[in-house]
């Protein structure tokens, strides 16, 4: 811990040498200052990972300089200290971004297990952005692409909302890119220096997705034989990214609203509020409208998350799009030799006649499959899938001339792709873009739909 820098700012000399001494002592580079003007001139020569900072001094507000220290470096990590220790005081204190509010005469146990908690979170929250821009770094080309007038709206939505901390709830098919579109929003904002966060709320079970997105204290259940902290710690000051927030259970509905409505949580067995500044944006491709009327959906968290929404069109209704997309999937290839390849025109009226059920998902495999199969220069149509070059057929079997409810077309596709899979369901989520528990979902609600009609699940 002797890289970890701390300033101690308290006008009492004693209290700056006894526990600047202990915490020395304890591993920590610490320099000290009595007063607000002394540690504004070492603030501005070099920059802490920690402030322990006393409330009032005779120079000054501790609380006015923990608002400059949070502008000039939002990084370091605040513990303030008062002896009076009113309620009024902690409550700005936490607003202004501090890490905790202690009362003095504080425990040093106390204090040392604050800051221990401090620099956990600083090490997670550097580590997640360190990799967050290793991924940027890699990945240039991840915008959401294309020219239409759909796409030209979409993108002017997201800049108008992103200079907001409005939550954004993202609607739209699987596969049309709706984690492109909450990076964009990140992208633009002012948090975009700061960690964003993917949670797929599908892939967890209810108690294991409690605790990655809460943490879970020491000795909270068998197993936990350690602190855990929380994505939405880990998210601080950035933005977090709910993917398929309808699969939230009843009891993690009420929690992420209390994060909404109030900004805090606790976790797993803990009994202490935790105060965060995140950012929340979130993404369905179901009817939240429809859950609520049928009670599986909080009306309240609805309207917390659909301050703003946007919907994302599928690829069927901006076709015009599609030649963009192929030779951004081309150019961005793995597959490097082939990178100078291109569509014929031949495969592009084929790419242009299927309906795209997958929808840009399902043209970028279908992308990186033809480059594997083509010996260079051109993607003909045998380079393509079977279900994509017979579209005229495949689409008339799930999109008839007359008229079908979505329900009943999402039934049949599904239905098609299990087929395809010979009812192997894991392969089949994979292709449709879902999880497996959300696929075992959509099988048991589409067949109480049909009446019993079977969709083709294997046992």
């Amino acid at each position: 811990m002797s890289d970890t820098t701390l300033l101690l700012v308290d006008d009492e000399e004693s209290f700056r040498k006894l526990v600047g001494g202990e915490l020395g002592r304890s591993g920590y580079a610490v320099e000290t200052a009595g007063g607000v003007e002394e540690a504004r001139r070492l603030l501005a020569q070099r920059s802490f990972h920690l402030v322990v900072l006393d409330v009032r001094m005779p120079d000054g507000s501790g609380l006015d300089l923990l608002r400059e220290i949070r502008e000039a470096s939002p990084q370091t990590e605040v513990v303030m200290l008062t002896a009076y220790g009113t309620v009024q005081e902690a409550i700005r204190a936490m607003k202004e971004g501090a890490h905790d509010f202690l009362t003095k005469p504080c425990r040093l146990a106390e204090l040392e297990a604050v800051l221990e908690k401090a620099v956990q979170k600083q090490a997670l929250t550097r580590g997640h952005t360190a990799m967050a821009r290793e991924i940027e770094r890699l990945q240039p080309s991840e915008r959401f692409i294309g020219s239409t007038a759909q796409v030209r709206e979409l993108i002017h939505m997201v800049e108008r909302v992103a200079g907001t901390d409005s939550t954004v709830l993202i609607r739209g098919e699987s596969g049309v890119g709706k984690e492109l579109v909450a990076r964009d929003v990140h992208r633009h904002s002012r948090r975009s220096r700061q960690p964003f966060v993917v949670v797929d709320c599908a892939s967890l079970h209810e108690n294991l997705l409690q605790s990655e997105l809460f943490g879970h204290e020491k000795g909270a259940y068998t197993g936990a034989i350690r602190l855990k902290h929380g994505l939405f710690e880990v998210a601080d000051r950035g933005t977090i990214f709910l993917d398929e927030i309808a699969e939230l259970t009843p009891q993690l509905q009420v929690k992420l609203l209390r994060v909404l409505e109030t900004g805090t949580f606790r976790r797993v067995g803990g009994t202490a509020d935790i105060r965060v500044d995140v950012r929340v944006i979130t993404a369905t491709n179901r009817s939240l409208e429809s859950m609520m009327r049928e009670g599986q959906f909080r009306e309240d968290l609805y309207y917390r998350l659909n301050v703003f929404s946007i919907h994302i069109p599928p690829l069927r209704e901006r076709k015009d799009d599609i030649p963009l997309l192929a030779e951004h999937f081309i150019h961005n290839s793995a597959i490097q030799p082939k990178r100078n390849t291109r569509v014929s025109g031949e495969a592009m009226e084929v790419l242009l006649r299927y309906l795209w059920p997958g929808n840009v998902r399902e043209l970028e495999n279908v992308i990186e499959r033809a480059l594997i199969l083509c010996d260079g220069g051109a993607i003909l149509p045998e380079h393509l899938p079977m279900g994509v070059r017979l579209s005229p057929q495949f689409s008339e079997d799930i999109f008839p001339r007359e008229m079908l409810t979505l329900e009943e077309v999402e039934r049949r596709y599904i239905r098609r792709v299990l087929e395809d899979c010979k009812g192997h369901r894991q392969k089949a989520a994979a292709i449709l873009g879902i999880s497996e528990r959300n696929l075992y979902r959509k099988l048991k609600e589409l067949e109480a739909g049909a009446a019993g009609q079977p969709v083709g699940l294997e046992p």
